[in-house]
């Protein structure tokens, strides 16, 4: 909680954050035990890694065209922004 506000961590009110701060118990020492945070019986539970996303070329196409066609309306505005600044 920055400033000590009880504002929460982005200004959304108490309570909003990981409870790490004074308003959550956890006396900020970030340990998070028994908090959910992978502790259990005073032992680390071992997280499962999560293998990557695999996408089929047409697929990897798909989302290709779609980012080329933003940066080249993103490229437009700029290119707009660019000469009403000129003027």
């Amino acid at each position: 909680m920055p400033g000590q506000d009880k504002t929460g961590p982005l200004g959304q009110g108490p309570m909003t954050g990981r409870g790490l701060g004074p308003c959550g118990g956890g006396m900020g020492r970030g340990f998070g035990r028994g908090k959910g945070f992978g502790w259990r019986a005073g032992t680390m539970q071992v997280m499962p890694i999560q293998q990557p996303a695999v996408i089929t070329e047409k697929q990897e196409k798909q989302f290709l065209e779609q980012e080329l066609t933003a940066l080249k309306q993103e490229m437009k505005e700029i290119e707009e922004r660019l000469k009403g600044i000129k003027k």
